[in-house]
């Protein structure tokens, strides 16, 4: 049990900085239900009291009876409870949804301090099941595992206590009878539904995956004459969630039956009892209508623990594997080494340096050694597979040799912090991405206090800022979800835009001029030339077509099946 609270914590935790809204949440939420059991235990006094004055009338017997203060409790306990749910519903969500958007930068942040082995480990989808999938699921940890139940046990103490007034006994009774309902719809439901709301999480990711794969390898599937073999995996899972959530709905819809069973005989026991009161004159027969409608009543602040309840095992799920996700980032220490102060390039160094990918037999990277002084320029070709983006990640950090030694700055990458990397080092890769924002947004990702004009020279440095100009929103123009608003080149010109608002000293281009035309290539040439002055750079390109687009290089490379030769220069080894 306390490893079980222990692996919740971390995630329950983000409720302290939150108490004070979690608690007002708490707080909406029984008012909601106190203003239904008023209401409804007011009107059923009112009601029969008017009933029992009618009578006394009929027959000629003197009857008064104050219809004002009754008729505006319920006018105002009925507005209350509308005013009530329409606020908590939207205080609450606001609450949750705050809550997880923090959550899901919370995880963002492990990913990007993942290195590209632990990234590459899982495929994107995977990935994005923790950002959103999982995470969503904790909607249910917060939203009905913990406001609920706490509400249900407030509710019934202050139903004992108003029974109380009058028939102590049956709030004795009512009392026990419901904690001991709460109790079984709580930790007895949790139990019952644990597996099966945990597998319907697992089975959820996993068909998740295998309808991808339908989709992005429909033609190697056909090739291999696997796809229908595929889709009837795809079908068995389906068929075995569709089940599994069949039986989570059948426990659902047993909890509200036992919820009204106890209800039902619980009201049985108070008519009884209230039945007797009335019979020896100790209560009158509008409290007892009213007390036999609040017991009735007390079913509603129980009905939303048995679904919630036993899709407890699913968030548990969600929690392990973001668990896992968070344990599988290293740690940052104060111990990590900083990069040198001062302007201008690092030099890089590597020392027979090799990399070799888990479960990979042979090494992407085998023997590399390679020197460049500050603020040098080196190309390094090579062919897709060679080793490039594997020799761009040990420079940036984000893998560790697993032979050798790779210095920048005399330092390891991997050992310099996090922050720093990010700061002093800049890597244009052949993915960009952009985000469903403005194209200022995008832009001011690279440096959030830039005005305008600087934006528009960073523009004009990528042979943009004509086009943006020539858009009715200028910089205000939406570039889509993953910029899908723009051509290939425009996007990737847009990366490049964002690189030349940052100031980096290690600086690494793959592929730097492609999907644009030559013109557009020359343009961006010479403004990397006049932007790298002073910089540390290397091109990672398939082949050089024109040196000219590469000026001020200093050596050049071949990369072959991670073997790193030089090409007409003595300078590595």
């Amino acid at each position: 049990m306390k490893a079980f609270f222990s692996t919740l914590y971390p995630w329950l935790s983000l409720l302290v900085r939150r108490r004070a809204a979690f608690m007002v949440g708490s707080l909406l939420v029984l008012a909601t239900l106190l203003s239904g059991l008023s209401l409804l235990g007011l009107s059923g006094w009112f009601i029969t009291a008017c009933a029992l004055a009618g009578l006394l009338l009929a027959a000629g017997q003197p009857s008064t009876l104050d219809i004002y203060v009754p008729g505006g409790g319920i006018r105002f306990f009925a507005l209350a409870r509308t005013v009530a749910r329409y606020v908590e519903r939207l205080y609450n969500h606001n609450m949750v949804l705050t809550l997880l958007a923090d959550l899901r930068y919370q995880v963002f942040g492990y990913l990007t301090r993942l290195d590209a082995a632990s990234l590459g480990r899982r495929r994107a989808s995977d990935w994005l099941t923790r950002l959103t999938a999982d995470i969503d699921t904790l909607d249910n940890l917060y939203l009905r595992l913990l406001i609920p139940p706490l509400v249900a046990l407030v509710a019934t103490l202050l139903i004992a206590l108003f029974i109380a007034i009058w028939l102590p006994g049956l709030a004795l009774l009512v009392a026990g009878v419901l904690v001991a309902l709460w109790a079984v719809l709580t930790l007895g439901f949790t139990a019952w539904g644990f597996r099966q709301s945990g597998q319907q999480v697992r089975d959820q990711g996993t068909l998740r995956n295998l309808v991808l794969d339908q989709l992005q390898a429909s033609a190697e599937l056909s090739s291999y004459g696997t796809a229908r073999w595929h889709q009837a995996k795809i079908d068995a899972l389906e068929t075995r969630s569709s089940s599994n959530q069949r039986r989570l709905a059948f426990k659902g819809a047993m909890g509200n039956a036992l919820i009204l069973l106890v209800c039902g005989l619980l009201l049985i026991m108070a008519l009884r009892v209230g039945g007797e009161a009335l019979a020896t004159g100790r209560i009158d027969a509008p409290i007892v209508v009213m007390i036999l409608l609040v017991v009735l009543g007390s079913s509603e602040i129980l009905a939303p623990l048995p679904g919630a309840f036993l899709k407890f095992g699913a968030s548990f799920q969600s929690v392990l594997r973001l668990d896992r996700l968070a344990s599988s980032v290293p740690v940052e220490t104060a111990t990590n080494t900083p990069l040198p102060a001062g302007q201008g390039g690092y030099d890089v160094l590597l020392e027979n340096a090799g990399y070799r990918y888990p479960g990979m037999l042979e090494r992407t990277l085998e023997q590399v050694s390679l020197k460049i002084g500050a603020g040098d320029r080196v190309a390094v070709t090579g062919i897709s597979g060679a080793g490039k983006s594997t020799l761009a990640n040990l420079l940036l950090g984000r893998l560790i040799p697993t032979q050798g030694r790779v210095e920048v700055a005399g330092r390891m990458p991997c050992d310099v912090a996090f922050d720093q990397r990010a700061s002093h080092f800049a890597f244009l890769s052949q993915q960009v991405d952009l985000f469903d924002g403005t194209l200022a947004d995008n832009l001011r990702l690279a440096d959030p206090s830039a005005d305008d004009a600087k934006l528009w020279r960073a523009l004009d440095q990528v042979a943009l800022a004509d086009w943006a100009e020539r858009q009715p929103r200028g910089l205000s123009t939406p570039v889509g979800e993953k910029g899908r608003r723009l051509s290939g080149g425009q996007a990737r010109r847009v990366a490049l835009a964002r690189l030349f608002l940052r100031g980096p000293r290690l600086v690494l281009l793959d592929e730097p001029f492609a999907g644009v035309d030559a013109e557009t290539a020359r343009h961006l040439a010479k403004s990397l030339d006049r932007w790298l002055q002073g910089r540390t750079a290397v091109y990672f390109i398939h082949q050089v077509d024109d040196v000219s687009l590469l000026p001020g290089l200093t050596y050049s490379y071949s990369l072959d099946r991670g073997r790193l030769t030089a090409i007409g220069s003595d300078h590595a080894r």
